[in-house]
């Protein structure tokens, strides 16, 4: 059980030495979430050996978990405070939520699909974090919520964003999101500088997977 124990904690370092330092994550406030936050936790039991690889692992019904390095990357754009409000369309197994609520004071994370919700709340109280409450709904046009929100964190990509999102964000607040279809999507920051003023960021080149909407959940299997 120690060896498991010094292999998964290996694995970690790996991680962030080989894939996220690379990345240009260089903050060492978010380095060293990476580090406490339990990726493992979070991933399908079956998969725990892989929770460190760099790719997009299945976490079932039809959803993926982002790669590390992604996660990392968004974490560091977005520069969470302790004082803000973040939401996080698509919550997946909980991971990035947890990543978030490290930072944040509170987190509202919004999952499509309700067996994957009640996962991630089971996942989010094994790691111990209190300060995130998952519910269950299509986010994808926005979520009223408590908005508007310091922080918006799309977990999923988007072909484009909707503009009620820019509308839920406070001024000098902070959006994530992956916008583009497959082969070219771009990983975008969007900060709101006035009340409609919007600077828009080019951060990378990438693919990831679609957010599921009410649209498209009757095609994942």
């Amino acid at each position: 059980m120690a060896a498991q124990k010094m292999d998964m904690e290996q694995a970690r370092f790996n991680m962030i030495e080989q894939q996220i330092r690379p990345w240009e994550v260089l903050d060492p406030e978010v380095l060293g979430l990476l580090a406490a936050v339990k990726r493992e936790v979070f991933v399908p039991e079956a998969l725990t050996l892989l929770a460190f690889a760099d790719l997009e692992l299945p976490i079932g019904h039809g959803q993926t978990m982002l790669p590390p390095k992604i996660e990392a990357r968004i974490l560091q754009e977005v520069g969470v405070r302790n004082t803000d409000i973040v939401l996080e369309v698509g919550t997946g197994s909980g991971h990035m939520a947890a990543l978030l609520a490290s930072k944040a004071e509170y987190v509202h994370s919004v999952e499509i699909d309700p067996v994957l919700a009640e996962i991630a709340r089971r996942n989010l109280r094994h790691a111990g974090v209190a300060n995130v409450s998952v519910e269950t709904g299509d986010a994808s046009q926005g979520w009223s919520g408590p908005s508007p929100y310091d922080v918006i964190v799309i977990s999923g990509s988007l072909p484009e964003l909707p503009d009620v999102f820019l509308q839920q964000l406070k001024l000098g607040g902070r959006l994530a999101a992956f916008i583009g279809e497959a082969p070219v999507m771009e990983a975008q920051l969007i900060i709101r500088t006035a009340d409609k003023a919007f600077n828009t960021i080019n951060l990378f080149e990438t693919v990831v997977a679609p957010l599921t909407t009410r649209k498209c959940q009757s095609f994942v299997f």
